[in-house]
């Protein structure tokens, strides 16, 4: 007991003499600025999608697209800034008389099917105590 007080007296006296490191990191004030777009057309998969978007300090607008899977190209405008919040509007427009496809076709393949057994169940007793 003695050697635990005395452990735990030296670690007090040595924490309240160890120096503690401190660093504060400053960072400009300056609003964010950014822009960015991208498109994906892929013919094989059907994905085919986009996106835009541009930040001015807390005010953010963009726009992107997709395809549905029932052929309709959905696009949504949206806003974003401090005092309104996130605000999106969203149309659809069909595609005319271009069909995307949606899923691949899967072919028709006879495979074979492998039997599954199951293993046997082990009956174990499970011993009962009595006190």
């Amino acid at each position: 007991m003695q050697y635990f007080a005395l452990f735990a007296l030296v670690a007090v006296a040595s924490a309240a003499v160890l120096p503690v490191a401190y660093k504060q990191v400053e960072y400009a004030d300056a609003p964010a600025e950014y822009q960015f777009n991208y498109e994906v057309h892929d013919d094989h998969t059907g994905d085919i999608k986009s996106q835009q978007e541009q930040r001015h300090g807390d005010n953010v607008v963009g726009q992107y697209t997709l395809i549905d899977a029932d052929g309709y190209r959905r696009v949504v405008d949206y806003t974003a800034d401090e005092h309104n919040g996130f605000n999106a509007v969203v149309r659809r427009e069909p595609l005319g008389q271009k069909v995307v496809k949606a899923v691949l076709p899967v072919a028709k393949v006879a495979v074979p099917v492998a039997k599954v057994y199951s293993a046997p169940i082990a009956k174990v007793a499970i011993p009962s105590y009595h006190y």
